[in-house]
């Protein structure tokens, strides 16, 4: 357990100088060697120097207009585009942040981190860096910095987004179902009025694989054995609560109801494209036979256990087979899904 986590799970400070309240102008020591602060802070070079500073990471909406390499010798910079906006797209530069810091201070360098006002854009990636470096949960991290600086306040968005990168263990992995579905939930905020779908949103038609490049399984279409998609563009969900999801739909007392998962709810594939592309709700069918598949909808769809899934593109099961690769031989055997 980290230093800064008591015997009571809570955080003491980490920063023996933060807990003094260190201020240098519009700059607060909030751990060693890391300061948080807002516009203001950068506008004194004079400030910057006394208190050390020689790296400094920026999230705003523009970069400093002025040019702090003239007046600070060796200056490294860092500057991340976000608006303070629970829309806006941070979790993706998250990394990039947590690493900028991290070689900072391999260096020997004291960071800066700023925004506008320096309340949330710098307090999302000062947090990021508390939970990558001292193991804290979010929940503990952003207690500390508010004990630090009682006026902390990030968007709504913001906190739901280092939620999933705790979730994801404190790194970026792009390749998760946690990654795919909130890159998803992204367009969808933003969809119809994309006129393009972005290219990365897809994954690759595995009929464009060689079989030999990949050990995951492989789903056909039941009916002509055309090649779907792969386990891992599966997203999967936790299960919902069932009858008590439905509740809506006035079900009849002694009707009876199944709520397992019914259905595979996964990325888009490239064979899609052009199905969705200004389409909020639409059948999927089979690119080879025409046969109905499932449905997808930009609005989200109710997964047969309850669970609503945002945005959806549920392929039901009874209409596709799994082909597991065996470890072993390398051969394919035919389960049914």
């Amino acid at each position: 357990m980290s230093e800064a986590q008591n015997s009571s799970g809570g955080c003491e400070h980490l920063s023996p100088r933060a807990s003094e309240a260190n201020y240098t102008g519009q700059m607060l020591e909030v751990w060693p060697k890391l300061y948080l602060g807002g516009a203001a802070a950068v506008a004194r070079p004079d400030r910057l120097k006394a208190a050390d500073i020689s790296a400094v990471l920026t999230v705003d909406s523009e970069e400093p207009s002025f040019k702090l390499g003239a007046e600070i010798e060796d200056l490294w910079s860092f500057f991340v585009p976000a608006l303070d906006k629970p829309e806006t797209d941070l979790l993706s530069h998250l990394d990039r942040c947590v690493s900028f810091i991290t070689q900072a201070h391999a260096n020997d360098r004291t960071v800066l981190v700023h925004c506008h006002a320096g309340l949330s854009r710098s307090v999302a990636v000062v947090i990021a860096f508390l939970m990558k470096t001292d193991e804290l949960t979010f929940e503990e991290a952003y207690e500390y910095l508010q004990t630090i600086k009682p006026k902390a306040k990030m968007n709504e968005g913001f906190e739901w987004q280092l939620k999933l990168y705790e979730a994801m263990g404190n790194e970026v992995d792009t390749s998760s179902a946690i990654y795919k579905q909130y890159r998803l939930q992204k367009v969808t905020e933003k969809y119809p009025e994309l006129q393009n779908l972005p290219q990365e949103l897809f994954a690759v038609d595995p009929t464009t694989i060689s079989q030999g490049l990949t050990h995951q399984a492989l789903y056909r279409c039941r009916k002509c054995r055309r090649s779907l998609f792969r386990s891992s563009s599966i997203l999967g969900h936790e299960e919902g609560n069932g009858p008590d999801d439905f509740v809506h739909k006035r079900m009849k007392p002694h009707s009876v109801f199944h709520y397992s998962c019914t259905s595979y709810f996964i990325e888009p594939v490239q064979w899609m494209e052009s199905t969705l592309l200004g389409v909020m709700v639409g059948q999927l069918l089979c690119p080879k036979c025409s046969a109905k598949l499932g449905s997808f909808s930009w609005y989200g769809e109710q997964c047969s256990c309850g669970r609503r899934i945002t945005p959806a593109f549920q392929i039901h099961k009874n209409r596709v087979d799994e082909m597991k690769v065996l470890p072993v031989l390398g051969s394919q055997s035919r389960t049914i899904g």
